[in-house]
């Protein structure tokens, strides 16, 4: 066990999933796609970080491996991969969004209200040091779905996607101090592989309308 009181621990890991909120809106207010990427690199640094301290703090020793693995598929192979794409497509900038900035930034607080408020009456229920991280997943979780929506560009889908699954890891380990090692394994190589599939699926959306906007799919229809 570890010589943190219950307390701190708890407040240590509050602010780790705090950090990774604020990531959320930083992406929400970026344009730039590689900055996008960057900032999603960071918040999996700070979810490999907050994993390893929940570690620390309960002695659940597989959740230092699904810190390392997060460090090393989402903090450095997924981003390199995007990355990539980017440079391949020279595409920069996302100029045209299906919600602008402030609007995001408003929806996005909106949402995370709405988390809060859905979990207020599980979190009292609740007798682990992360159970108060619980609301904050599910807030990164809805502001990760509204970036696949409120963008057009397929990177910044992914990177939405993405952060879902970041809050879906950090939800796993405010409810039940993490997954089964075995069932964590396979979701990261799921994670890795779609990354891989959506980067040669946006080569192909370039090839096909000389765009990665999913908006050009609609064509497919008539």
């Amino acid at each position: 066990m570890s010589l943190l009181s219950p307390q701190i621990g708890s407040q240590m890991v509050d602010l780790g999933s705090a950090l990774l909120l604020l990531t959320c809106f930083a992406i929400v207010a970026q344009r730039r796609l590689s900055a996008c990427v960057d900032l999603f690199a960071l918040q999996s640094v700070f979810l490999a970080l907050t994993a390893a301290l929940v570690a620390f703090l309960t002695g659940i020793y597989h959740i230092y491996a699904a810190a390392a693995l997060t460090v090393v598929i989402k903090v450095v192979v997924i981003p390199r991969i995007l990355k990539q794409v980017i440079e391949r497509l020279n595409v920069t900038r996302e100029l045209v969004m299906n919600v602008n900035v402030p609007a995001g930034l408003l929806i996005c607080g909106a949402l995370v209200m709405l988390a809060f408020f859905i979990t207020q009456p599980i979190i009292p229920l609740g007798f682990l040091l992360t159970r108060d991280s619980l609301a904050i997943a599910l807030a990164i979780v809805l502001i990760g779905f509204f970036t696949m929506i409120a963008r057009k560009k397929a990177v910044t889908q992914v990177i939405g996607f993405l952060v879902m699954e970041n809050g879906l890891f950090l939800a796993a380990t405010a409810a039940a101090y993490g997954m089964p090692l075995i069932v964590e394994l396979g979701v990261f190589f799921d994670v890795l592989v779609g990354a891989l599939i959506i980067g040669i699926y946006t080569h192909r959306l370039q090839d096909a309308f000389d765009s990665v906007d999913t908006t050009k799919l609609t064509i497919l229809k008539e």
